[in-house]
């Protein structure tokens, strides 16, 4: 603990720093409760697109055999054209948002063929969709996670160390001061009485 002055310019530094402080941490605490509600919000959105992917993959896994006869290469309509990266503020913490992914159109002649090959592309490209979309709420989890480790240290530190200790230095410089005040009294009593004691000895005189 720093070593404080015992003065009444000291006293105001510490009732400011203390106003401060309790001015402050409601609004840390607001942040601490935004961020819990968003990574449960955004946990229940992941559990949720987990088993959409888990059950669109056994979907495909009924006519992935299908896949292996040499019909077509499917890579260049599952590759994606373009991935997105945009963001929103959640509690003064940007996190990415997933955008749906945009596929090259399908151009192959229809006659040669099969009729489940739309059908096959559209499902494997909700898949990947789904599979990234895990990626980014993932990642977006994780930087709230982080904001909120950050965020609940900072009011631990104000509720248990800053304003503790602030209230504590105005304790000790409150008992100081008003103990050099009944110091102070008690010398000007004593020098009063000496003075009418010796006016009284010189009148006597």
């Amino acid at each position: 603990m720093a070593k404080i002055k015992f003065t009444k310019g000291e006293l105001k530094r510490q009732r400011d720093s203390l106003k401060q402080f309790r001015r402050y941490l409601p609004t840390l605490q607001l942040k601490k409760q935004q961020l819990q509600l968003e990574i449960l919000q955004q946990n229940l959105v992941l559990e949720s697109k987990k088993q959409s992917f888990s059950k669109k993959k056994q979907e495909i896994l009924q006519w992935a055999g299908l896949l292996n006869q040499p019909v077509i290469d499917l890579k260049p309509f599952l590759s994606p054209l373009t991935l997105k990266t945009r963001f929103k503020n959640i509690a003064g913490v940007d996190i990415p948002v997933f955008d749906p992914l945009e596929f090259k159109s399908g151009e192959y002649d229809l006659f040669y063929t099969p009729l489940w090959l739309d059908q096959g592309i559209g499902e494997i490209r909700e898949a990947v969709n789904l599979k990234e979309e895990i990626r980014v709420l993932e990642q977006g989890i994780s930087v709230l996670k982080q904001e909120l480790r950050t965020t609940t240290q900072r009011v631990n530190l104000f509720e248990k160390v800053k304003i503790p200790q602030a209230e504590e230095n105005i304790r000790l410089i409150k008992i100081y001061i008003g103990d050099q005040m009944a110091n102070a009294v008690g010398r000007c009593k004593i020098a009063k009485r000496k003075i009418e004691e010796a006016v009284l000895e010189g009148a006597a005189a």
